[in-house]
């Protein structure tokens, strides 16, 4: 089972992000403060679970935690600021957001932004470890496929109902017959569909 939390002195968020490898639509990311001493058995990172569960998941999470907030930050700002920049952003908006001050933060990946003043510890693989971490994580991935499955029905030549805007190659395809949208990042290499994108 994930722990609850990094540290027991302070009010603890957890933030995770989702769609940083998309060829199109925002980055979304989330905060997530929960009771001190939470359980959650079923709780996990995003990518381990089914998106029935996530979904089943995202009211129970919204229910039991003492604050969550979910932002986002456009196409437009990405390809202004870089992909890297934007995540950390995005997280810097959910952590504003939030209806309790976190006064430590536990972030998923090696690297973030400071946020104010606030302490931050990094965790590799934290949405595996960390119930909060995890919850973000949910919380992140859900709210943006919602968002990428409403735009879907808007280009349906992009089939973003299915890969939300990753780089398949159906997507990288119907880009290269079809061209960008609005909501593509225009600075993302869209290669040859049998060449790697990174």
């Amino acid at each position: 089972m994930l722990l609850s939390h990094f540290q027991h002195t302070y009010i603890e968020a957890g933030c995770d992000e989702a769609g940083r490898g998309c060829l199109a639509g925002p980055v979304f990311a989330a905060a997530v403060i929960f009771p001190s001493g939470y359980r959650n058995p079923i709780l996990n990172d995003s990518k381990k679970l089914s998106e029935k569960k996530r979904m089943e998941l995202r009211p129970i999470i919204e229910n039991e935690a003492l604050a969550f907030a979910v932002a986002s930050v456009s196409p437009q700002d990405i390809d202004k600021i870089n992909i890297h920049n934007a995540s950390y952003k995005a997280m810097h908006l959910a952590l504003d957001a939030l209806a309790v001050k976190a006064e430590f933060i536990i972030v998923d990946g090696n690297r973030f932004i400071p946020y104010q003043d606030i302490t931050h510890e990094c965790i590799i693989k934290g949405d595996g470890k960390y119930l909060s971490i995890a919850a973000a994580s949910i919380l992140a991935k859900t709210y943006r496929d919602d968002f990428m499955t409403g735009l879907a029905r808007e280009y349906p030549s992009y089939n973003w109902k299915s890969n939300k805007g990753y780089p398949t190659i159906a997507h990288r395809n119907a880009v290269l017959q079809h061209g960008f949208t609005p909501h593509h990042r225009k600075t993302f290499r869209v290669t040859d569909p049998q060449l790697k994108l990174f």
